[in-house]
């Protein structure tokens, strides 16, 4: 079994969702909101090393049709970042309609749900069965 954390890349925010592989079922975990890198480092830190996860899943946000946006740049960035870091594999996971399938209302901070979104994408379509 392998603790998974996923990542909603923000540049305000960040959510995280975390799960296993045992059962592959994301939750959402919390929302990053520190304003300096340095700070939002210092945060997934912390979080690293309470769940000790083994690969980190990163939204990979794309316009409709894939093709890619300052976003998605930005987003290949931070997973390389994860990665140099911290040693732990970062997957891109396409995150193009992740917030659009969470109920919510103006002002809601959806973005741990999002990640949850994302990191559960990565259980139903990268796992075996």
């Amino acid at each position: 079994m392998e603790t998974l954390l996923g990542f909603d890349f923000g540049l305000k925010r960040i959510g995280v969702a975390v799960g296993n592989t045992l059962l592959k079922q994301a939750q959402p975990l919390t929302i990053i909101t520190a304003a300096t890198n340095d700070a939002k480092f210092a945060a997934i830190a912390t979080l690293i090393a309470q769940w000790q996860p083994a690969r980190c899943v990163v939204g990979l946000p794309s316009h409709p049709d894939g093709a890619e946006h300052d976003m998605t740049i930005r987003c290949r960035r931070f997973a390389n970042q994860l990665h140099g870091r911290f040693g732990i594999a970062a997957v891109l996971v396409d995150e193009r309609y992740s917030s659009a399938v969470i109920p919510h209302q103006r002002g809601d901070l959806i973005d741990a749900q999002a990640a949850a979104i994302i990191l559960q994408q990565y259980f139903n379509e990268y796992t075996n069965p």
